[in-house]
Order: C-alpha cells, then structure tokens, then sequence
C-alpha cells in the first residue's frame, strides 16, 4: 500500500472512531453529564483504535470476535449447580466441585494446629476452597485456577449478586444500592448451603476479597471456628476514593465527582448505553485491555474472554455497586484473620486496586505471603494464571497442614514447582 493510500485510510479510520464517540456522546448526554465522561475515557484508546482500524475492517474484527468466542475454552467448566436464597431473597446461583477419587492421590498432612478437629465419617475432613469473584465479572473468573484444581479439591464458585448466574438483588431492584456488609452476608448464606462443615480456605478477587473482609468484620466466629487460610487477589481495604485510575490528578478529580451522578443516570437509561456499547464495541475494546491487564502480550482469546465478562454486567448494576468502593473501610476487619496462612497478591500495574492497597494489608497482616507480580494488571489470574496458581496451591498447603486437612500430593508438587511454570504440574 502507497504512503498515500495508508494516510487516507488511516484518516479515515482516525475519523471513523471520533465518529463512534460522537455517536456514543449524542446518544448518552441525553442521560446527563456523560458526553464529558466518555471523552475523557475514549480519548485515551482511540488512537490505538483508529490504528487498527486503519488495517483491519469492521466485519473481519467482527468475525475475529465471533471465532474467539467459539475458540477458546474459557467460561466453560461446570460443577454442580445450586442456589441460596440472600437475607432480602435474592437467589444466589454457585457451583460445587468435589474431589475426583480417580484424579486426587491424597496424602494427609504432616502436622497438627487444631487437633483434628474438622473429621467427616471419622476420617480429616478435605478443605473447601470459596471463590469470590470482583465486579463486573463472574465465578468464570477464576477459570484458571479452576481447571488446574478441579478433582484434587473441593471448591465452590459463586456469582455475587446481580452478576453472572444469581439474580438480581431485590433490594437493588427497590431502589437501595448495593453494599459490601451485604456482599459480606450473601457470601455466609453461599457457605452455609454450600460448605456447612469442614475448614475454608476463602479466596478473592478485588470485590470478592472485599466480600470477604466483610464477612469476617460481621461474622468473626465463622473465621475463628472453620476458616484455615485466604487468599486476597487485586483487592484493597479502603481509600479507594484516592485511586487516580492511571489519570492525571485533575482528570481523576474530575472522574470521582461525575463519575456517582453519571452512573446513577446511565443505570436509568439501560437500553440507550446497551446499544452504545455496541456502536463502540472496538473503543471500548481497548479500554477494558487497558484497565485490566499491564503486559503488552496479552493472548488474544484471554482478553476477548475479559471483554465477554464484563460486557455481560448491565450499565445499571455497575451504577448500582460503584458507591460501594468509595465508602469501603474494612481495614481492622483483617484483625479477624490475622494469624491464619494468606496470601496478598497484586499486579504492579494495576490501575484499578494499586499493589500499594496490597501492601497495606499485608502490614496489617505481617505473616500472609505478599507478592506482587511484574507487568500484571488487575485481572492477574487470567494474565499470569501461572505464577497464581503456584503461589495458591502453596497457600492450601499450609492452610491444610495448619487444619491436619488432608490434600492431594498433586497440590503439594504445584506448590513446589517454580511459580512461574505452576501449571505444567497438574497438565492445565
């Protein structure tokens, strides 16, 4: 192509994604102050858009997304399915998976911390794994860490409310915004339907380690009594009001004062923002590539499975949970788990829940394992599954040994293993 034909197309690509954000602006102001919202946001991935757009036509990107979907497994493993009514009854949806007799070799632990016990039929009780998901996302999250411990554990993935498979909160539905006490409620009535006896190991992600923060503020008995570990991944225990999201310090200002009215006037007007996401699907394509992984080499599949993820929440349930961050102060809720096996792992390039909020809860809890994990963003566990895996299954090895749980040898080996290779050793 001629140095002439790639400026005109790559002129009229660079105006056909100004067109799009026009399009979105004219659509959405109608819902308030959105035009300015959205020009700051898609003013930094439109050039990156247009670049492409350049080269690549609207029908084969769409066919791209199309095969990416068909493609990649991811989303796809399934358990046992069950549901539990909230406190306002809101039906929750989670899936159980048990351990496989034929996959799991299980050699008991070494050591003793509670004398035993947790015992189910006269023999140690295995440890239950509880994911809890973040927002915008659902328990296929976690597909990662699913498919390298299925069969070896047993572990059960749940949709937070308004998310994934679970209804939607019946006291959003009335008009109250959703809290993270609530979080932390729901995620007790999941472990009681789901896990009623035997040792925990609770495990989140950005909004589900919030949940689980919650849960331990209202309810210390549970985690005094059952809980042996936790795991906290991408999440923090309060100033998030402070996180500049990446912005220059005016444009985050600007961000934290329209962004509550704007969202509350978006979550009013559903069908018009659905259809604007679609008008710019590409834009905001590389918006969500932006704010949720930090290395530059991405697989494909990976981050059109994060696109389908998120696009799947609707604009009023984000309205509806994203007071909930600013007022999140959960830090002397750590006290509860002090003393017990953790882990606190973060992306150093996370925009979202900066690895600094990490490290602040690991000073508040000064014998969990802290790791922050080069050129990862806030979606790590599908960044850099890898490196999560192994530093969690060396977590469920202390938390079992601390429980005298018994846990498979397989387990025990990814914990071992180097942690940036923790996959290979259970063929995931």
């Amino acid at each position: 192509m001629s140095d002439s034909g790639t400026g005109t197309t790559t002129g009229r690509a660079v105006q056909e994604a100004a067109e799009a954000v026009v399009v979105a602006g004219r659509s959405w102001t109608k819902a308030g102050f959105v035009g300015a919202a959205i020009g700051v946001v898609a003013a930094g991935a439109a050039a990156g858009v247009a670049l492409e757009r350049a080269t690549v036509g609207r029908g084969i990107r769409r066919k791209a997304r199309l095969a990416l979907d068909a493609s990649g497994p991811y989303g796809s493993l399934r358990g046992t399915p069950g549901r539990v009514a909230a406190e306002d009854g809101t039906e929750l949806y989670y899936e159980v998976e048990d351990v496989d007799p034929a996959v799991a070799e299980v050699a008991p632990a070494p050591t003793r911390r509670w004398g035993g016990l947790f015992r189910r039929n006269g023999a140690a009780a295995p440890l239950t794994l509880v994911f809890s998901h973040g927002y915008c996302l659902n328990q296929d999250s976690w597909h990662f860490q699913r498919a390298v411990l299925r069969g070896s554990v047993r572990a059960v993935y749940w949709d937070q409310r308004s998310h994934g498979r679970s209804e939607r909160g019946r006291d959003q539905v009335a008009g109250e915004p959703a809290t993270i006490d609530q979080l932390g409620r729901d995620l007790k009535k999941v472990i009681e339907a789901a896990a009623p006896d035997g040792p925990l190991v609770l495990i989140g992600h950005s909004m589900g380690g919030m949940t689980i923060m919650a849960l331990a503020e209202q309810f210390p008995e549970l985690i005094h009594e059952r809980v042996a570990g936790f795991a906290f991944v991408g999440t923090s225990s309060g100033k998030l009001a402070s996180v500049t999201l990446g912005l220059p310090a005016a444009g985050a200002r600007a961000l934290r004062a329209l962004a509550p009215g704007v969202l509350r006037v978006l979550g009013t007007q559903v069908d018009l923002v659905e259809r604007g996401r679609r008008v710019t699907a590409d834009l905001f394509a590389g918006i969500i590539k932006r704010y949720s992984f930090g290395s530059d080499d991405v697989d494909p599949a990976v981050a059109r499975f994060a696109e389908r993820l998120i696009e799947s929440t609707p604009i009023d349930v984000v309205a509806e949970f994203y007071p909930a961050f600013t007022e999140h102060e959960k830090a002397e809720a750590l006290d509860v788990l002090d003393s017990l096996p953790g882990l606190v792992l973060a992306g150093d390039k996370d925009l979202l829940t900066p690895s600094e909020h990490s490290r602040a809860i690991a000073e508040r809890l000064p014998d969990t394992e802290l790791v922050v994990v080069e050129n990862a963003g806030h979606l790590v566990m599908l960044e850099y599954p890898d490196v999560v895996n192994g530093h969690l299954a060396a977590l469920l090895t202390e938390a079992a040994d601390a429980a005298r749980a018994p846990l498979p040898q397989a387990v025990r080996e990814l914990a071992a293993t180097d942690r940036t290779a923790g996959d290979s050793a259970l063929g995931a």
